[in-house]
């Protein structure tokens, strides 16, 4: 599992959202600049966090994105799941995964099983807030 600038970044911004939103709305050239990303890209991974219900975008001179939830309701998992599809150490285990001929016979699939949920319930239980300046 090698977790991508796209998810790594999407979690930035949503930390950056998490400790500039006491002002309100927060642009995404101000996230650029403070965390150092194409504004270009955050603006594609911006339409994903929007797509799935993580982040509101609003328009106009006035405009910008805040959180949907509260920090503390949104987990890394979540997250990674809208920006890399899936956190599955190998390839059997995705959810668009063809059906393994040798699933019935695999010694090793147990173990791959165990550490898929050792991994999904470690970014199931790092939130936004975890992630913020204390």
């Amino acid at each position: 599992m090698l977790i991508s600038t796209k998810g790594r970044y999407a979690i930035r911004i949503l930390v950056d959202m998490a400790e500039n939103s006491g002002e309100g709305l927060v642009s995404l050239k101000d996230i650029s600049r403070r965390q150092n990303i194409s504004l270009k890209y955050m603006e594609s991974i911006a339409s994903l966090l929007v797509g799935a219900g993580l982040i509101v975008g609003f328009r106009g001179k006035s405009g910008g994105y805040r959180l949907a939830r509260r920090p503390e309701e949104i987990t890394a998992l979540e997250v990674l799941d809208v920006t890399e599809g899936t956190v599955a150490p190998v390839l059997c285990l995705e959810d668009c995964a063809k059906e393994c001929d040798r699933k019935s016979d695999c010694r090793s699939l147990p173990m791959w099983n165990e550490l898929n949920g050792l991994i999904e319930d470690y970014f199931e239980s790092r939130t936004i807030r975890d992630l913020m300046r204390k």
